[in-house]
């Protein structure tokens, strides 16, 4: 439980990073989230994806685990394109705009929704983590330290890429 609690509270340490900024600066923003876009890429891709291939090679066999591999990917593609869409561009997070084209604060209504629905996101997402790291720990203690370790590191910039947006 340590563990787990230990890697979903990284979060913070990246949402911490918000402290450092005084006031709007755009640089600031855009290294925070090139960052945590560049961490999160590499693990994506460098580490859950050969894990994936491999599992599902040896669950399925070799060619149709390649394809289940390739198809979970695009699928996952997708359906954060199908989400995205789903979202009206006046709340969508993905459309461009300055920093400064924002004239007026929002109210505490729309910022009680914006922290909800990024509490829930975070939720649901860091939910199968905590499940990983705990069984992993379970089954092998110094397995689950590099599991909550790994999840530590990457939850950081997750948090600088939620906190970072939301302050600015």
């Amino acid at each position: 439980f340590g563990l787990t609690l230990f890697a979903g509270l990284a979060t913070g340490i990246g949402g911490a990073t918000v402290l450092f900024a005084k006031h709007t600066n755009t640089r600031f923003l855009s290294v925070s989230l090139g960052f945590s876009a560049g961490v999160m890429i590499y693990v994506s891709f460098i580490e859950i994806f050969v894990k994936a291939k491999d599992s599902l090679v040896a669950a399925l066999g070799d060619k149709p685990g390649y394809w289940a591999t390739t198809g979970a990917f695009f699928g996952g593609m997708l359906l954060t394109a199908l989400i995205d869409k789903c979202v009206p561009s006046y709340e969508n997070p993905h459309e461009m705009h300055k920093i400064e084209e924002i004239d007026e604060q929002p109210t505490d209504k729309k910022l009680l929704r914006m922290g909800m629905f990024s509490a829930l996101a975070i939720a649901i997402h860091n939910f199968p983590e905590g499940l990983a790291t705990f069984t992993a720990t379970l089954k092998d203690p110094a397995l689950g330290v590099s599991i909550a370790l790994a999840i530590a590191i990457h939850n950081i910039p997750e948090g600088i890429a939620v906190a970072v947006p939301i302050y600015f």
